[in-house]
């Protein structure tokens, strides 16, 4: 076997990327503190052909040095919006019939496996702040709670490995 070279691999244009059919899954990330986080989150979402990216509260927003070390230009690709209120935002969403789902650990949360998506449907997948999590007042308000099931001494995953973890689950089960 040999290894693909970039020029091999047959990627979209930004232009082609802007113009593609987007998955309908829409990233909100809930008081991000970490910078090199949020372009992890980016890159993923570019290759997912994330819809869009909410950045709330004290997230920081492109055009940033250490955003753009791991986001490796998905800025200029992915659709993203800052929006201060995280709770205000999700409120929006489900008023456009949006399914809102936190990341979070949570009483009668329903675990990544278990998770069934509905068939077309647009999910806003909601990961919170590296040290609280989602805000008590946004897991109070989403429609359904997501916890990735962990076996290790760890309590957590950093956002970033969470993100692409749920990210990839869902558009798999979307079947794209």
């Amino acid at each position: 076997m040999r290894k693909l070279k970039n020029s091999e691999l047959n990627r979209l244009s930004v232009d082609a990327f802007k113009e593609a059919e987007k998955t309908p899954i829409i990233i909100v990330l809930d008081n991000i503190r970490s910078l090199n986080n949020i372009g992890s989150v980016f890159r993923t979402s570019d290759a997912f052909l994330i819809e869009k990216i909410y950045l709330c509260g004290i997230t920081a927003t492109p055009p940033h040095k250490d955003i753009q070390k791991t986001a490796l230009g998905s800025t200029e690709t992915v659709n993203w919006e800052y929006v201060e209120n995280t709770i205000d935002l999700v409120e929006k969403l489900k008023s456009e019939g949006i399914k809102v789902a936190s990341i979070e650990q949570a009483e009668n949360a329903t675990m990544l496996n278990d998770f069934t998506v509905e068939k077309n449907t647009k999910y806003a997948l909601v990961f919170g702040n590296e040290v609280k999590g989602v805000s008590q007042n946004v897991v109070s308000a989403s429609d359904v709670i997501i916890e990735i099931p962990q076996y290790g001494t760890k309590h957590s995953l950093n956002i970033s490995v969470s993100c692409g973890i749920v990210t990839w689950d869902l558009f798999s089960k979307l079947g794209y």
